[in-house]
């Protein structure tokens, strides 16, 4: 690749189920000029996440094929005709994935990054980002997480679970508990994470392995997964416990188990609450999320639990194995620049 070239990752087949690699394309272009209004950002962080395979099914809202992909992104203004950005700003915004975009600011998210000191641009697309924007959100305005309340996590090794746990812990949770997808990322959630307990969700049911994890019960579950994980905190949730329901990483790729649970009266019975979490009704957060988190990140009590893939080349391979589970923490690619 030439730095007159840009290379942006295109869809160009619809997945049925598991996405193939096949149904995707590396495109290059010339590198596009700012017009009036907007600036030319070159991408050095990309985020792949599991909303992604939502969209890849197109309709409303969806991915239109043979056109780049969309997604967070965070990148360097190399050249600008927005008066709001000047050569040198980082900003945030969803034109990834691509090497290089025309942005402009305040239009759908571009915004300048605040560029605290000490805390790496990970940061930015993890924890300050829209995983750590929808944890945050889940436990403060949704969830309404007490302190001394006990908390379940699904999928806690991924982006917005390990942020979860963070966040909780700084909020004052006395017991954490998370489900995940191998032995590894258990011993990474009690052993790194700090996680009080943890468990496989492929060792047995999840409400039998909760009950033993959270014998007295669990105040506020945040649902990453639903089926069989949101049957099993319904089962272990205490009276008036509340419900984050952040996505269903169980029907993400056409396996439709059940999204109601079979004990789903039971929000009757113990006067439960369950909510959804969008984080775009929640982007005014943004500021307060880093005002509480930044002391954090500098003093290394809380960190960007990323795992990242280098090269434009390697996004689909990136995309693939978070949708897999091979990520530790938020999956991002890294690209020169």
């Amino acid at each position: 690749m030439t730095e007159n070239t840009a290379v942006a990752v295109h869809l160009t087949a619809r997945p049925t189920g598991f996405p193939d690699p096949a149904g995707f394309a590396l495109v290059r272009t010339p590198v596009p000029s700012p017009a009036p209004g907007t600036a030319l950002v070159q991408n050095l962080l990309l985020s792949v996440d599991p909303y992604h395979r939502g969209l890849m099914d197109g309709g409303e809202g969806g991915f239109a094929l043979h056109a780049p992909m969309e997604g967070r992104a965070v990148g360097r203004v190399i050249a600008s005709r927005d008066p709001g950005l000047q050569e040198g700003d980082l900003v945030f915004h969803r034109e990834g994935w691509r090497t290089h975009a025309l942005v402009t600011l305040g239009v759908d998210g571009t915004r300048k990054l605040r560029g605290h000191e000490g805390v790496p641009l990970e940061a930015y697309l993890s924890i300050l980002g829209g995983t750590g924007l929808t944890a945050y959100a889940a436990l403060t305005r949704t969830a309404r997480l007490r302190e001394g309340e006990d908390l379940f996590v699904s999928a806690a090794a991924g982006g917005v679970g390990t942020a979860t746990g963070h966040i909780a812990r700084l909020l004052g949770a006395r017991r954490i508990v998370g489900s995940a997808g191998s032995a590894a990322k258990v011993r990474h959630l009690t052993q790194v994470l700090g996680f009080d307990a943890a468990f496989d969700y492929h060792d047995a049911p999840v409400a039998e392995q909760l009950a033993k994890a959270a014998p007295d019960g669990i105040d506020v579950y945040v649902d990453n997964v639903g089926g069989d994980h949101l049957e099993g905190a319904i089962e272990g949730l205490r009276e008036f416990g509340r419900i984050a329901w952040v996505g269903g990483i169980s029907m993400y790729n056409g396996d439709r188990s059940p999204a109601a649970p079979r004990n789903l009266f039971e929000v009757v019975h113990k006067s439960l609450r369950l909510e959804g979490v969008l984080v775009r009704h929640h982007t005014n957060l943004q500021d307060e999320l880093e005002d509480f988190l930044v002391p954090h990140l500098r003093s290394g009590r809380v960190g960007t639990d990323t795992t990242v893939v280098q090269g434009i080349e390697h996004t689909v391979d990136a995309f693939l194995g978070m949708l897999r589970g091979d990520n530790l923490g938020k999956m991002l690619v890294r690209l020169d620049g």
